[in-house]
């Protein structure tokens, strides 16, 4: 089994105030759906009230991000399915649900994970 992260940016999910409960809704379906089936790892959104910091391996801690780094937002997923086309499935329900389009990308395998 492979862990994916099915993800989307936070300027992707345009919606309305009145669609927003059923897209609350219909989202929070789907992530039951993926812990129902066992494939769930792990689902949130970044907090963009929280502001980034960079911590160097020597502890140094310094506000932001990578120079290269321009924005972490939005929503993520990580489920362990045993294909991509699982995971292309699966990034269609939260796609549908979300009213945006995903991204989805493989972590390498980690024989220690």
């Amino acid at each position: 089994m492979t862990h994916f992260l099915i993800s989307f940016p936070s300027a992707a999910m345009v919606i309305s105030d009145e669609d927003f409960p059923d897209v609350v809704r219909d989202s929070h379906a789907v992530i039951q759906e993926a812990k129902d089936a066992g494939v769930y790892v792990f689902g949130g959104g970044i907090d963009e009230a929280v502001a980034p910091v960079l911590v160097a391996g020597d502890g140094t801690v310094t506000d932001g991000t990578y120079p290269q780094t321009t924005q972490l937002n939005g929503g993520y997923t990580i489920l362990d399915l045993p294909s991509r086309e699982a995971a292309l499935e699966w990034a269609k329900k939260i796609a549908a649900s979300c009213r945006c389009s995903q991204e989805v990308r493989a972590f390498q395998y980690d024989p220690l994970t």
